[in-house]
């Protein structure tokens, strides 16, 4: 009998959730447990949400993404700030609190189970599994319609900010359509042609005709479209709300946040995320149709590629600075939901047990670079004393001369070809994380993405919907539903 179940005729789901609020108007809608049998299935298969109805409909939704975050790195920046502050992330609060509604969420793409971060945003973004590597377009051709384009056409402001390129695979699944997600300057080209109000986070070499193969110069292009641009943090703040905007403030990533707090320059120019989620807020939280924003920790991703500590940690935090904007905002309005999860895991760290775990653990609050600042930092005239005397600074210990020697044989023929995507210059990171490991006490399983089921928690209007453990693409259709926008485009 269960087993038939699963196959009972798609005409029996459609006219139950039609019946209900009939937003699921279009598509093929499945069993989920049709879909659990076959994790690879790119059908969008909305879950059947809970029947109790919120108290209010979603005005605004505000989407944050710590992208690539392991559930080691929220623990992580939770103790951190436990033992240095007193008090913990504003994430693991709202937990404590039971304030937010959570879940886990399956997030394979349509070809894997570890997905990248273009498959996994579309899923969000289109409703749709599709391969690794595109942008909510499925390995027929088929483009599927992203979700911050489907808000937009009910008269929705909508908007990205993040601290990697704007143009990277997170934001851009929820706002185009793209084969290859690494096709940026193609991907800048379609947020000018969509008139989306607030793009935020790096990418100059997208922009700026220096950089462009083609030589547009899309900043002028925006700002004949009406767009004010700004490239620096003071340039943003002074931005009025009459007019969208588009914020590049960096070449590639931003900065990461711990060495952004130790340059002055850096400071000064470069906006944190949480300015930049305020900022977004500000600038479109009068809509009288209400808006629609993500923010992407983009960078907590490229360090657990690089398994670095410093930077991983104190851009979490800098994460959890903007869940704060965000939740501050949707107690005060009433009718924003905010989203808070990760599209995978990455590398999968966490403190390791050992002798002095606490104490050795509790050193990288004095750690005041990113490993990626340390090494590239060096080259092949380097001496063994320079490489001491710049990682001591930097970490606050001093390596062994053997240690020193080791890092810098990685550079008597270190490649500077870009066939590296968060590497190109092919630093010795994982080398140097085993070195700080004795240190700090945090270990790593790998330096690529991981298959984990991923935190996902809400809180405001519409998320009572939320089911204990769902599909990536049911995301697209809570968000549409919460929002009471019919899925009819």
């Amino acid at each position: 009998m269960f087993f038939n179940l699963l196959y009972l005729p798609n005409i029996f789901f459609i006219s139950t959730l039609m019946d209900r609020r009939k937003f699921f108007r279009t598509g093929s809608l499945f069993a989920l447990g049709t879909s659990l049998l076959n994790p690879f299935d790119i059908t969008a298969s909305p879950i059947e949400f809970k029947d109790e109805k919120s108290s209010k409909k979603a005005k605004n939704i505000i989407v944050i993404v710590s992208d690539g975050m392991s559930t080691g790195t929220l623990n992580m920046t939770d103790i951190y700030l436990s033992r240095k502050t007193g008090t913990g992330s504003n994430w693991l609060q709202l937990y404590r609190d039971n304030r937010v509604n959570r879940a886990l969420m399956d997030m394979a793409s349509a070809n894997s189970i570890v997905t990248d971060s273009a498959a996994a945003s579309s899923s969000w973004g289109g409703g749709v599994r599709i391969n690794n590597g595109a942008l909510n377009i499925s390995a027929n051709g088929e483009a599927h319609l992203p979700i911050w384009q489907k808000f937009k056409k009910v008269g929705k402001m909508a908007g990205c900010v993040t601290t990697v390129p704007i143009t990277h695979a997170t934001p851009a699944g929820f706002c185009i359509n793209s084969k290859r997600r690494n096709d940026q300057d193609f991907i800048a080209e379609e947020y000018l042609k969509q008139d989306f109000d607030v793009m935020m986070g790096g990418g100059n070499n997208y922009f700026a005709a220096e950089h462009r193969k083609d030589k547009r110069d899309m900043y002028q292009e925006f700002e004949n479209k009406g767009y004010q641009v700004v490239k620096t943090r003071n340039e943003m703040l002074a931005a009025n709300g009459g007019k969208p905007i588009l914020g590049v403030f960096y070449n590639d990533g931003l900065p990461y946040s711990k060495d952004r707090e130790n340059n002055k320059e850096l400071a000064e120019k470069i906006p944190t995320l949480g300015e930049m989620t305020q900022k977004a807020i500000n600038m479109m939280k009068n809509h009288p149709k209400g808006f629609v924003l993500q923010v992407e920790a983009g960078k907590v991703d490229w360090a657990a590629h690089g398994n670095d500590i410093a930077g991983l940690l104190y851009d979490q935090v800098a994460l959890d600075e903007a869940i704060k904007v965000a939740i501050d905002f949707a107690e005060k309005d009433e009718e924003t939901l905010v989203i808070m999860t990760s599209d995978h895991g990455n590398a999968n760290p966490g403190i390791i047990y050992g002798k002095n775990a606490n104490e050795k653990f509790d050193a990288i609050q004095n750690y005041k670079h990113s490993n990626e600042w340390i090494l590239n930092g060096f080259g092949k005239e380097t001496s063994i004393s320079q490489t001491k005397e710049r990682i001591e600074y930097a970490n606050n210990f001093t390596p062994t001369d053997e240690e020193a020697k080791l890092i810098l044989g990685y550079y008597s023929d270190l490649r500077t070809n870009d066939d590296g995507l968060y590497n190109p210059k092919h630093l010795p990171f994982e080398a140097f994380a085993q070195i700080q490991k004795q240190h700090n006490s945090v270990g790593w399983i790998s330096m690529d993405h991981s298959a984990d089921y991923v935190e996902l928690a809400m809180f405001g209007p519409g998320s009572d919907l939320l089911k204990p453990f769902i599909k990536n693409t049911d995301l697209h259709f809570l968000m549409l539903e919460a929002a009471e926008v019919e899925n009819k485009f």
